[in-house]
């Protein structure tokens, strides 16, 4: 019996405290949300950023897929998001993803801009408990006006 127990110490109960690796400051997810009033899939000068909209971080098991962790937010008057994550996840892989506009004629995700890759370690030589996400947008339901004008500057001129 003893022999048992000395095992599960040595073996299962590091394990279990490496499972949960809490860090001693906090890592902080920022980012930004905006409504592509341009429908461009990207920002212009006529996006504007979303209050009230619904993110969450999301981490998956590299080799599962099995997501292990999630923590949800909303963004503030300018957009704006903090997500508090109070764990490291060295051997996972962590995006910052848009769940709910709070603009009913903006709650189309862009393709591409739904989500962005955030790293959640300490253990990379970012020196910073901040990580920063891409910018992540919603598209209006109907293109506003002026739009088409705006376009054309970023169109290649032909010569």
């Amino acid at each position: 019996m003893a022999k048992i127990l000395l095992l599960f110490a040595l073996c299962v109960l590091p394990a279990l405290v490496s499972a949960t690796r809490m860090v001693k400051n906090p890592l902080v997810v920022r980012g930004h949300v905006y409504c592509d009033r341009c429908r461009a899939g990207f920002e212009t000068p006529k996006a504007r950023s979303m209050a009230g909209a619904k993110v969450k971080v999301e981490c998956s098991d590299r080799k599962s897929g099995q997501v292990v962790y999630k923590r949800e937010g909303h963004t503030d008057s300018t957009g704006e998001y903090k997500i508090v994550v109070t764990e490291d996840h060295l051997d996972q892989i962590c995006d910052a993803v848009l769940l709910k506009s709070s603009q009913p004629e903006c709650a189309t995700m862009s393709p591409g801009r739904e989500r962005a890759r955030v790293i959640l370690t300490n253990y990379n030589g970012i020196a910073s408990t901040t990580r920063y996400a891409n910018a992540m947008g919603f598209m209006a339901n109907e293109a506003e006006a002026g739009c088409t004008e705006m376009m054309k500057l970023y169109q290649e001129e032909e010569e």
